[in-house]
């Protein structure tokens, strides 16, 4: 019998199962894909809409975009380091159904400008809180140039990105969204944490 994430995966005609920690060091993570069934929570929320425009840090093969384009609509953008996993992302692109409202950039997270359209930006803990840290410097700067609201949706959050979450001036905690049901050990860490600037 199929599980969820190869259902999903079969329906979308991508291939995105598989941990990958061949390039994680220090400061970025392993690849592991987000699980459908957590995505398919986000989508139900309706924190991101049609109209949105997502950033996926630490994109790997491209899951995230994938299903949140097809079953919202909204347009995202997957960034992600390395090339061989980014080199995935873009097969799934080229294979998969319904994939014109993705986009995939090979760059490092801390040199992504945001653009001004973004109002959304999703993390399964892709690197380092040294890292994180560069990253919100972008998307607030990005938020000073054009104010409005932009939400970061942070999957399994570590202690360490929470810490410094809640302590940055400018980023509010707004909800959250508990995952705990859908799995075995009922992990508190099983939740997508909202936070807004706004």
């Amino acid at each position: 019998m199929m599980t969820n994430d190869e259902s999903w995966d079969k329906r979308l005609g991508v291939r995105t199962s598989g941990r990958d920690a061949s390039n994680a060091d220090t400061y970025n993570y392993p690849y592991e894909p987000t699980d459908y069934c957590v995505l398919e929570r986000v989508a139900e929320s309706g924190l991101i809409r049609k109209k949105d425009r997502l950033i996926d840090y630490g994109c790997g093969k491209g899951r995230v975009s994938f299903f949140l384009s097809s079953q919202i609509g909204c347009r995202c953008v997957g960034v992600e380091f390395d090339e061989r996993i980014f080199n995935r992302a873009m097969n799934n692109r080229k294979e998969g159904r319904h994939m014109g409202r993705t986009e995939f950039l090979l760059m490092k997270a801390q040199d992504f400008e945001v653009p001004s359209e973004v109002t959304g930006c999703f993390f399964f803990n892709p690197f380092s809180v040294e890292i994180l840290s560069q990253v919100v410097r972008r998307i607030v700067d990005s938020w000073n140039e054009n104010p409005r609201v932009i939400r970061l949706f942070f999957y399994y959050p570590s202690d360490e990105y929470v810490s410094f979450l809640m302590t940055h001036d400018q980023i509010s905690f707004y909800d959250e969204i508990d995952c705990q049901d859908m799995f075995k050990d009922r992990d508190p860490r099983n939740r997508v944490m909202v936070f807004e600037l706004a």
